[in-house]
């Protein structure tokens, strides 16, 4: 039983699968739509048309497993939905409510499964390979074309895509030139790669005990001609300023001689009012939805007539 499921997993790997679509149940979807039992040969296996119903139905009964009906969602969006992307199963076109809505192993799918253990193996996968792009290249790609080009001090860099990174870019590409203009940006981190733009000297130079990156603030910027240092949190879902923030800041920061500006950002003022009370006084507040405004929590600085 056990090395059925092993060869399984190696014919996904082979074939380019990515990590998750190489786990058990993957494995027992593939041997269930072969029609593959513990003691039968590869060779014997086949591509009926079959139900998620009927997955389950053969993995409990000749796999030994206990996957309820209520699992058909998990097999659905873990396997059959990555191996038909990946040309390795199709289905009958009905609607996928429908109950005579079915998939099935693929002819060469099923060409290939059959020469497993066999001199042909080999051959056979590199025919697959030739004509189908790996499903784990096919992500990769995927993921090259879905970053988001952002320009930080006249050079174009590529966030990787998120609520959060889609916040910094408009922190650097719209609240920078209004309300820090001609200012640098020192610092930003990435979702994925934490230090995007990191310039260390300048840091130092400035007064920056240079930390562990999840202390640092999403973005520094610094604008020499005033000589200020803004300090800005990008606010999706954690991390405002908040008073425990502002002293943490501060605390990095204490041979910084510059002028500090304490920015808290946010995607839009539904998520702003959510964390309203939680903002410190002295602190300023911008919304990306509202980019010429900015909200000031500064007491009777800012008060006069317009």
């Amino acid at each position: 039983m056990e090395k059925k499921i092993e060869e399984t997993r190696e014919f996904l790997q082979t074939i380019g699968m990515p990590k998750a679509q190489q786990a058990d149940i993957c494995c027992y979807v593939i041997l269930a739509m072969a029609g593959v039992k513990p003691d039968m040969s590869w060779s014997e296996a086949t591509n009926e048309w079959i139900r998620i119903h009927d997955i389950i139905q053969f993995v409990n009964a000749f796999y030994g497993m206990s996957y309820a009906e209520n699992s058909r969602e998990t097999f659905r969006k873990q396997a059959l939905h990555r191996f038909r992307t990946a040309a390795l199963i199709e289905d009958n076109g009905k609607a996928t409510n429908s109950p005579n809505y079915r998939y099935r192993l693929t002819e060469e799918t099923v060409q290939i499964l059959r020469t497993m253990g066999t001199p042909k193996w080999r051959e056979s996968i590199k025919r697959f390979l030739c004509y189908h792009e790996k499903l784990i290249d096919l992500y990769a790609s995927k993921k090259k074309m879905t970053m988001m080009p952002v320009n930080i001090n006249g050079e174009s860099f590529k966030f990787s895509t998120g609520k959060h990174n889609e916040l910094q870019k408009a922190i650097i590409e719209e609240f920078a030139p209004r309300f820090a203009p001609n200012s640098e940006c020192l610092y930003v981190g990435d979702t994925i790669e934490k230090d995007l733009v990191k310039n260390v000297e300048k840091l130092k130079e400035l007064g920056f005990e240079i930390t562990l990156h999840d202390k640092m603030p999403d973005v520094v910027l610094y604008r020499e001609d005033k000589d200020w240092i803004y300090f800005v949190e990008s606010v999706t879902s954690v991390g405002p300023m908040d008073p425990k923030r502002i002293l943490e800041i501060e605390e990095m920061t204490k041979d910084v001689t510059a002028g500090k500006i304490f920015v808290t950002a946010f995607l839009d003022f539904k998520t702003y009012k959510k964390f309203a009370e939680e903002l410190a006084w002295e602190t300023e507040v911008w919304i990306a939805e509202m980019p010429e405004h900015m909200i000031h929590l500064n007491g009777d600085k800012f008060m006069g007539p317009r």
